[in-house]
């Protein structure tokens, strides 16, 4: 027992520390306290914090004592219910909206081209202009039915545009004229052509569309299996597939495999492949589609009225309504509208909920003063002691029946004996001995 020290046992490692007697209050507040804290208006808060903090669906539901107090929450109820399931809607379509962006949204339009070309006659040998004849061949084009906002380049439609003419009349070196695609390709309205000449040239036009996907033309044997041209290459794969499937040509062990037909064998040369094989040995059977094929007459006859070709082409051109639904998903003009409105609900639905905390405390009030402001200031009391730390209850220990419980006889025991073991320390110190 020498030297041990009076005060509160060592904090338990399983735990708090016991209390150091009995009635010490508890840390939290009462329930009651929280009644009696009426609301006081609190600043605004920060844009940036307002959108930091975190809001829950659930916050926007009025409680049930509120809405047996007054029937007109009852319709904010069904507008709260009706907006969820809008909600549920709009997330929906939108799900299927950016499915249907990831496949090829694209519809055919009418391309129209104009071909035509103007012959200038050789000039006198006095004009200063020149003497040698020559003819312009313009080739030009436009989607018919095409609004003007979205107007389109007549390059944009094509990769690339080749121009043969009679190789006799021009030799081996200049009777292409080609253009094609680049990155840095700036896309213009039309092509124009000018050569010397005072005869009619034949011209073969050669034009690549331009597909977004990629298109390709398939093998003749399995163009013909399949009954699939020229087509994407998701196309080619899905009818494919379908084409195994519904001849049952997968192994019914090994599910990975394909066990070909005799059109199949003919086609890949093999008894049987991976399905992880298809698309390397599709490769060597895809081509690049055949170009569109115009031939036209440069008239130099001037008498000649037939000098303009006209032509209509199928083309597929992405959906316009692709854009729209792009530009739907990208907007949030209204998202952040309906976020301000939400933060609105949420801080009106609070100072419901503190206005009904206000309406409980005066009405208790005014049901037993009494009993009210004596059970205030028992809260009062009890979160005082809580705010300055004080342990016990000083009435209670001014009585002297207080140290008489059981609990009292082992602290005052170590108090006793921690004073004569410091008089012990202090009286060996004074006559310079060690008492044993």
């Amino acid at each position: 027992m020498a030297g041990l020290q009076v005060g509160p046992p060592a904090r338990s490692p399983f735990g708090a520390a016991a209390p150091l007697r009995p009635g010490m209050p508890p840390t939290m507040m009462d329930p009651f306290r929280k009644l009696l804290l009426v609301p006081q208006a609190q600043p605004p808060m920060p844009a940036q914090r307002r959108r930091l903090k975190r809001r829950k669906v659930a916050d926007k539901v009025l409680p049930q004592r509120i809405r047996e107090l007054v029937p007109e929450p009852q319709a904010y109820m069904d507008l709260l219910a009706f907006e969820r399931k809008l909600d549920q809607t709009i997330a929906r379509k939108q799900m299927e909206i950016q499915e249907a962006i990831k496949e090829p949204l694209t519809q055919k339009r009418k391309l129209r081209i104009y071909i035509s070309n103007m012959f200038r006659p050789s000039k006198a040998e006095g004009d200063s202009a020149g003497t040698v004849a020559s003819w312009e061949l313009r080739v030009e084009g436009k989607l018919l039915d095409e609004p003007r906002k979205q107007k389109r380049k007549f390059s944009s439609v094509f990769k690339s545009l080749v121009i043969e003419l009679d190789k006799e009349l021009y030799g081996p070196d200049d009777h292409l004229v080609e253009w094609h695609r680049m990155p840095t390709t700036q896309e213009t309205d039309g092509f124009q052509v000018k050569r010397p000449g005072d005869l009619n040239v034949k011209c073969t036009l050669l034009l690549m569309l331009d597909h977004q996907p990629p298109q390709y033309k398939l093998d003749p044997r399995l163009r013909r299996l399949l009954g699939v041209h020229t087509q994407t290459r998701a196309a080619i794969m899905q009818a494919l597939w379908l084409y195994i499937k519904h001849s049952q040509l997968q192994d019914g062990q090994e599910r990975e495999y394909v066990n070909c037909s005799r059109y199949f064998r003919q086609i890949f040369s093999c008894g049987q492949l991976r399905f992880s094989e298809i698309a390397m040995k599709l490769a060597r059977l895809l081509q690049h589609p055949d170009p569109i094929v115009v031939n036209h007459v440069i008239s130099v006859d001037p008498n000649n009225q037939k000098k303009t070709g006209c032509y209509d082409i199928d083309v597929e051109m992405d959906d316009p309504l692709k854009a729209q639904r792009s530009n739907f998903l990208a907007s949030t003009t209204n998202q952040q509208e309906i976020a301000s409105l939400d933060v609105k609900i949420h801080e009106t639905i609070e100072s419901i909920n503190q206005v009904k905390t206000q309406r409980d405390l005066t009405l208790s009030f005014s049901t037993d003063p009494q009993d009210f402001i004596q059970e205030w200031l028992r809260s009062q009391r009890r979160d005082l002691k809580i705010i300055t730390d004080v342990i016990g209850n000083p009435e209670e220990e001014r009585q002297a029946a207080f140290y008489h419980k059981p609990w009292a006889q082992e602290p005052v025991g170590r108090h006793i004996i921690a004073k004569v073991q410091q008089q012990r320390q202090e009286l060996e110190q004074v006559l310079g001995i060690c008492l044993t």
